[in-house]
């Protein structure tokens, strides 16, 4: 490829990667692979100046200025940062300031958040504006929704400029996006993938009471203006932190270059066990004289520089697609993995999102794959290694069917998934919606957890969420119904040829003589029994002494103490006829465990258990197991087989009974939630049920009565009338109705008038009342609580 046409696909693609993360907040590839094209445009275009062009990706630093925002020109150019990974090149960043300045250079290490950056401008200690970093030059006006980050101060306190800006990063802890993403996937609604690109579109909403509710943070790391305390940039900071604002405390000051990739090499590790993420260290030089010395290339300052740590990616086996059903009907491929390492945990399993993502990656069964972690918690496949690839291998066919009840798949225009239309006889999503609506948030139904719910949904006790209200009528046919529990962990890897069958009969009759070496040996020995269909075959290779060929230069006492009790326990088979044979071998067959590294009883149970082999233990145990030290044994499987075995007993089936009755207590608001209607979640449900009255009213209503409401929004209010136009809906209400539940909003007896008309905000720490019995007093006496009150300096 010429070098101009090498340049113009570099800057096309770049620019396409640019507008998808900046514009889009989607992330089409790794910030490691965006920086390698980036670099290389960069090199190609400085040895060959002739094909200079002012809209290349290299030109500018960030994406366009997002539409909906005021436009505003930063005072101060708002540069990002050139970045490296390797220690090579800090040292060729710190020699080339070194051929800057003749003066002793200090260093200044801080992490690197990932999340948004923004430029915060203060006069006379208030707040007056807030700046996203747009294209540098200009970004947008984002005041309104910065002002709800409670770690930023309206007003600063102390000795502070009359003028300034200070930058920082505006980002989304771990726990808060895990908290988020719970309260979706209550509502129905898919979870966020990473905390930097929700903290960016949260950033960018247009109704700032919405912004208020994220649990955005902000540090801040930079101060610009013309009358700052110090020409110091670490005591800068110090005295911004006696104004008000959240400084990190992960901040050192450093001599040398040395001792700044000491500091980049101790977060590199602990950086997993911080409460949000980083993804490097920015290094600057201290001396603000110093930085205005060396000034600026077109698109970075000289004098800092960003160490980005390389996001920890492994390679494993992609074994199997499989699709998921959920509530709402929305279909969600997996891929199984072999298990490995990653970020601190193993991971078997990642979402591979849609059939574009399938499509756009060409993943495939067998493939090896490359995994990180997006925003170091949610694993995804982020590539495949195509030159690995078996040439036989076929291409993935995202399936048109549901997994489950085979239902044709749809799926919308504008919509990335896929959905199984068939909500009322589709068994995962009928499991899913009973679930929710007996969750602790909804009606608190206790007894009735995943397992019992499969059970009764399984032999045809729960068809639907208001069949939950019928089961007192089946009290005696659930009493001592029972389920196996089945396991499909992926983590486990089985020996794909070996049956063991012998071998775990043995450990569990001698665990006290077995180890890690006796397995080696046992499972080559038993492989012999792979194709036994005899009882003369089973007792020649039992009575064989061809183990002890392979230990005779083994002198381990505790390796023939085995082999002797062996022989003598194996001559017990002498009496077993043909029928208990194919019995024994059925349930061998069953059993398949992991090579060389079943250790322990305990570890011998879980592969057992996970194998789901209980059926055949049933048939065969009474053949196999007839009396004296045999009897262990048997004691030992059926323990097993308890362990895995789920059955209502009468007190079960009394308590879950008496929970389904208290549950018809429950507020309407409770009930609404319980429902699962998409996009309606706790607080919509409880809104509604205020404004609304009733179930019967909130039905009736239109789209444009339903978002009016205050706080309700067109996609909640297409939600709602999207539900209640379909009869299988209002006919779960009205058997609800039927069985007591309740549909209507009572409301609290008003102790006085007094707050009639008023809103208030409760939040903090109360010495002599809790926040609830505070918002009980306010609601008792005509108030109401809300989550922010708008007024006029907001």
């Amino acid at each position: 490829m010429k070098i101009k046409e090498r340049i113009d696909f570099l800057r096309k693609e770049l620019a396409e990667h640019n507008h998808s993360y900046y514009v889009l907040d989607t992330s089409t590839i790794s910030d490691f692979e965006f920086d390698k094209l980036l670099h290389e445009l960069v090199k190609l275009e400085d040895e060959n100046p002739e094909f200079f062009d002012s809209t290349s990706p290299t030109q500018r630093v960030g994406g366009g200025v997002i539409d909906g925002f005021k436009t505003v020109a930063h005072k101060y150019r708002m540069l990002s940062l050139g970045n490296t990974y390797s220690e090579e090149d800090l040292y060729d960043f710190d020699t080339r300031l070194h051929k800057l300045t003749d003066q002793e250079i200090e260093y200044v290490c801080e992490l690197k958040y990932d999340g948004v950056s923004i430029s915060l401008t203060y006069e006379n200690g208030d707040l007056t504006q807030a700046l996203t970093r747009g294209d540098g030059a200009q970004g947008d006006d984002v005041t309104a929704n910065v002002r709800t980050i409670k770690s930023i101060p309206l007003k600063l306190k102390g000795d502070y400029p009359a003028n300034f800006e200070i930058r920082g990063e505006i980002f989304i802890p771990i726990k808060g996006l895990e908290k988020m993403n719970k309260l979706r996937t209550e509502e129905g609604l898919e979870s966020y993938k990473n905390p930097r690109n929700t903290a960016s579109g949260s950033l960018k909403l247009l109704d700032a009471n919405e912004v208020s509710k994220r649990p955005l943070d902000c540090y801040l790391y930079y101060l610009l203006g013309d009358n700052l305390s110090t020409d110091n940039h670490y005591e800068n900071l110090q005295k911004a932190k006696e104004w008000g604002f959240k400084i990190p405390n992960e901040i050192a000051k450093y001599n040398t270059i040395d001792d700044v990739l000491k500091f980049t090499e101790r977060w590199d590790k602990k950086r997993h066990d911080l409460p949000y993420e980083i993804d490097g260290i920015v290094i600057k030089v201290n001396d603000i004289n110093l930085q205005e010395e060396m000034g600026f290339t077109a698109k970075s300052p000289r004098w800092a520089i960003s160490y980005k740590f390389k996001a920890e990616q492994v390679s494993t086996i992609l074994n199997e697609i499989t699709y998921q059903v959920g509530r709402t009907g929305a279909i969600t491929p997996v891929a199984n993995l072999e298990p490995v390492k990653l970020a601190g945990t193993t991971v078997k399993r990642a979402s591979l999102h849609n059939a574009d993502q399938i499509a756009k990656l060409d993943i495939r069964e067998g493939d090896k794959v490359y995994v990180e972690k997006g925003g170091e918690i949610i694993p995804k496949v982020v590539g495949v290694e195509l030159k690995d690839r078996d040439l036989f291998s076929q291409s993935t066919e995202y399936i048109t069917n549901c997994p489950s009840c085979n239902t044709e798949l749809v799926r919308k225009e504008g919509d990335a998934k896929h959905y199984c239309p068939n909500t009322e006889d589709c068994l995962p999503q009928i499991i899913r919606k009973i679930e929710h609506f007996v969750s602790r948030k909804s009606m608190n139904i206790d007894g009735l957890g995943e397992e019992i719910i499969e059970m009764l949904a399984e032999n045809n006790f729960l068809n639907n969420i208001s069949d939950i209200y019928n089961l007192k009528d089946y009290r005696e046919k659930l009493i001592g119904l029972t389920k196996y529990k089945e396991t499909n962990d992926s983590s486990v890897k089985y020996n794909e040829t070996l049956q063991v069958k012998s071998y775990a009969l043995l450990f569990a009759h001698k665990p006290n003589i077995f180890s890690r070496e006796v397995s080696k040996i046992i499972l080559e020995y038993y492989k012999e029994l792979k194709d036994i269909n005899s009882i003369s075959e089973l007792k020649k290779v039992l009575k064989s002494n061809s183990i002890l060929e392979k230990v005779a230069e083994d002198k381990s006492k505790k390796i023939v103490r085995f082999i002797t009790e062996n022989q003598i326990w194996i001559s017990r088979f002498d009496n077993l006829n043909q029928s208990g044979l194919k019995q024994y071998i059925s349930l061998l067959n069953s059993i398949k465990l992991l090579e060389f590294s079943i250790i322990s009883k305990d570890e011998l149970e879980k592969a057992i258990a996970d194998c789901n082999f209980i059926d055949e233990l049933e048939k065969v145990k009474d053949t196999i197991f007839l009396d004296g030290q045999d009897r262990k044994i048997s004691d030992f499987f059926i323990k097993v087989s308890e362990r895995n075995k789920v059955v209502l007993q009468q007190k079960k089936v009394e308590n879950l009974i008496k929970s389904i009755d208290d549950s018809k207590k429950k507020i309407f608001e409770k009930v609404l939630f319980g429902l699962g209607i998409r996009h309606v979640g706790e607080t919509v449900a409880k809104k509604l049920a205020e404004e609304v009255k009733t179930i019967d009213k909130l039905i009736l209503m239109s789209f444009e009565e339903i978002e009016s409401i205050n706080d309700i929004g067109p996609e909640i209010a297409n939600s709602l009338i999207d539900y209640f136009s379909k009869q299988e809906n209002i006919q779960l209400i009205n058997e609800l109705k039927e069985s007591g539940l309740n549909f209507e909003f009572e409301e609290k007896q008003k102790d006085s008038n007094i707050f009639d008309g008023m809103r208030f905000v409760v939040s903090g720490v109360f010495e002599n009342y809790s926040r609830k019995e505070l918002k009980d007093i306010i609601e008792v006496n005509g108030g109401h609580v809300t989550l922010k009150i708008k007024t006029k300096d907001m």
